[in-house]
């Protein structure tokens, strides 16, 4: 029988206004980089991280219950001049915060 996989918690926000802006720097970057720089990147990664630091002021630290925050929240915002949608985002911005923790985005470990 397969095992669930266990929720990934983070630990609890001392400054999340800080935490926002690691997050918006780091995302704009993969966002260059994964395929083209574009002036929109900016604003995805603004997007990005002020629905990130709310939640986490909220008193969230489950990372599934960011992801779906991020998802949800981002399907407003106007991708048409973006390679990503909104769901790229949240992945992007589970793994910058698993790689932050050490974590293997691969494999959970």
């Amino acid at each position: 029988m397969t095992q669930a996989i266990p929720p990934i918690t983070l630990p609890p926000s001392q400054h999340p206004e800080q935490e926002g802006e690691w997050l918006k720097e780091k995302l704009h970057k993969w966002l260059d980089e994964e395929f083209l720089p574009e002036a929109i990147n900016q604003k995805i990664a603004e997007r990005a991280s002020a629905i990130f630091v709310r939640q986490r002021m909220e008193g969230e630290n489950d990372l599934g219950s960011l992801v779906i925050a991020i998802v949800t929240e981002m399907q407003s915002f106007d991708f048409s001049k973006s390679f990503y949608g909104e769901f790229a985002i949240a992945n992007a911005v589970s793994d910058l915060l698993l790689e932050s923790l050490g974590i293997d985005k691969c494999c959970g470990q």
